[in-house]
């Protein structure tokens, strides 16, 4: 199996790089190889590369930006996905599309499924929830929208390493503890869109995260404990939780964002793990770096 996977810079993207397995030939094109809001250029790409299935990990993913910048989200974020779903189905490929838990307003009490109605309350979540339109309308029966949330890896820009930062700098954060989700290492999605490769069957819409479910400020709580007890952090680092309203950001977050993966779980392609056990993981990974 041949494989495009764009945004191949980006956190899933490199962690699909570093996973493909046996028998399948991926090639990464990151936004400088290929910008996928051109449809020249990504019809060019896929007649060059003649894949078998298109993984789209690229994005705009500047939420608070994306309120100032919301021509280049839609670029990103719809137009490009439109033209890859198309370009796939002109080269008889099939299209992994990740979209987010930003396309849900927030306002549930139990995990959203797949299904649920959506009603994104940001210019980025309104964005992918565009692109998820046009992939499924454009590539139906060929396509999976995989939904995720709250994608952390030991490299790159997240929340994972702004906490370092600022906890190795300040001795103390103040975080949200009013936002709930599910942290979700970027190798999580590896695995599971490894899997959807090797299940054409599988289509439509599906979610993915980790296991469990946890505040910011339980996120950070745990950061900062699992970072001391492997030496990354002192001991002493104070997390004090806040609410939303004393932090205001230009874009409105959802305040619960969990996950309903029993679609994909049913399948019993992958077994998920508890965010806590991941980001002891990833956690490893930055101190051995």
């Amino acid at each position: 199996m041949k494989v495009i996977i764009t945004g191949a810079n980006g956190q899933v993207g490199r962690a699909l790089l570093e996973s493909v397995p046996g028998r399948i030939t991926a090639v990464g094109l990151t936004r400088a190889d290929l910008d996928i809001s051109d449809p020249q250029a990504v019809l060019c790409a896929t007649q060059s590369h003649a894949p078998d299935l298109i993984i789209n990990a690229g994005a705009y993913t500047a939420v608070d930006k994306a309120e100032s910048e919301p021509e280049a989200a839609e670029r990103a974020n719809a137009v490009g996905p439109q033209n890859l779903a198309l370009a796939a189905g002109q080269a008889g490929a099939r299209l992994i599309h990740l979209s987010t838990d930003f396309v849900f307003d927030g306002k549930a009490s139990r995990p959203y499924t797949p299904d649920a109605p959506t009603n994104p309350q940001n210019t980025y979540g309104r964005t992918k929830r565009a692109g998820e339109e046009a992939v499924s309308q454009a590539l139906p029966g060929r396509s999976v929208v995989l939904r995720t949330a709250w994608v952390y890896a030991a490299a790159g820009n997240n929340f994972v390493r702004t906490m370092l930062r600022l906890m190795s700098a300040k001795g103390s954060v103040r975080v949200v503890a009013d936002q709930v989700g599910t942290p979700t290492a970027a190798s999580s999605l590896a695995e599971i869109i490894w899997a959807l490769a090797a299940r054409p069957e599988v289509t439509g819409t599906h979610h993915w995260t980790d296991a469990g479910v946890a505040s910011w400020y339980d996120f950070a709580v745990a950061i900062a404990e699992e970072s001391a007890a492997i030496g990354l952090l002192p001991p002493q680092v104070r997390v004090d939780p806040i609410a939303s309203e004393e932090y205001p950001t230009p874009a409105q977050r959802p305040s619960y964002s969990v996950l309903d993966k029993r679609s994909l779980l049913a399948e019993g392609m992958v077994q998920t793990r508890h965010w806590r056990s991941n980001l002891r993981t990833v956690l490893g990974q930055i101190t051995n770096a």
